[in-house]
């Protein structure tokens, strides 16, 4: 019904940088809210950057001037600008979508299958 397609992630040096993009397609009226998560081995997932629907912005403290996220409406897509990049950035990054069904009534949560991003030299 919908689906989130993550691109992007690779391996990169410390320093380095990344653009990931998450695309959102099927059926769907409207999107609310966009945002990235990640998970490293061993941890529990945790919020990166999100995205309102106005635009508004917030990030994790560890990213804050680092990572920036965007979103262009027009083709339902969501990106992560990731520069300056460190070991510790290392993890399986995820997009979710708050957004309506058509024909829905209520948002609904939809999750991408996350990108692998590895920084190691």
């Amino acid at each position: 019904q919908v689906q989130l397609v993550e691109s992007g992630g690779g391996l990169v040096q410390p320093g380095g940088s990344l653009r990931l993009s998450c695309a959102a397609s099927g059926s769907i009226f409207s999107i609310n809210a966009m945002g990235w998560y990640r998970q490293a081995p061993g941890k529990q997932r945790e919020l990166v950057a999100h995205i309102s629907s106005g635009g508004s912005t917030n990030y994790a403290d560890s990213v804050k001037g680092r990572f920036t996220i965007s979103r262009d409406g027009a083709k339902n897509t969501v990106y992560l600008q990731m520069n300056s990049l460190k070991p510790e950035d290392t993890a399986v990054y995820y997009c979710q979508a708050h957004l309506w069904v058509r024909g829905a009534t209520n948002l609904s949560s939809y999750w991408g299958q996350g990108t692998q991003v590895t920084v190691s030299s």
